[in-house]
């Protein structure tokens, strides 16, 4: 299983999946100071959000880099055959997946701090 995860962070092109996952382990560590430290919640929900934004931002960028390896592979061997646009392909797909999967997950954690916030407003 976790072999299968590493493979397809490859194959969506290591210096756009590893950063979207750098990004993701810092938005969790941002919703969990978030929940610890109470004082600090709006400023949290406000880095999770600029944070989410750019994994998208550059989920897309990896997006547009693998369409364009998927086109220069067809042009330099002058054929289109599935192999060839295979690799870029991959790394179109992958990328914004991946990547609208963090914005997902951050929205979530915004929504519980949200809230949080609002439940202490309450009492």
């Amino acid at each position: 299983m976790i072999t299968q995860i590493i493979n397809k962070f490859n194959e969506g092109g290591p210096s756009y999946t590893y950063p979207i996952l750098i990004l993701l382990i810092v938005i969790i560590a941002l919703f969990v100071y978030g929940v610890i430290k109470k004082d600090n919640r709006s400023k949290m929900i406000e880095l999770i959000k600029s944070f989410s934004w750019f994994t998208v931002a550059w989920g897309f960028y990896g997006r547009t880099i693998g369409l364009i390896v998927a086109f220069d592979n067809v042009e330099a061997h002058g054929e289109l055959t599935p192999s060839l646009l295979a690799e870029g392909l991959k790394m179109a797909l992958i990328n914004p997946i991946f990547a609208i999967s963090v914005f997902l997950i951050a929205r979530a954690g915004i929504i519980a701090l949200i809230l949080l916030i609002k439940k202490e407003d309450f009492n």
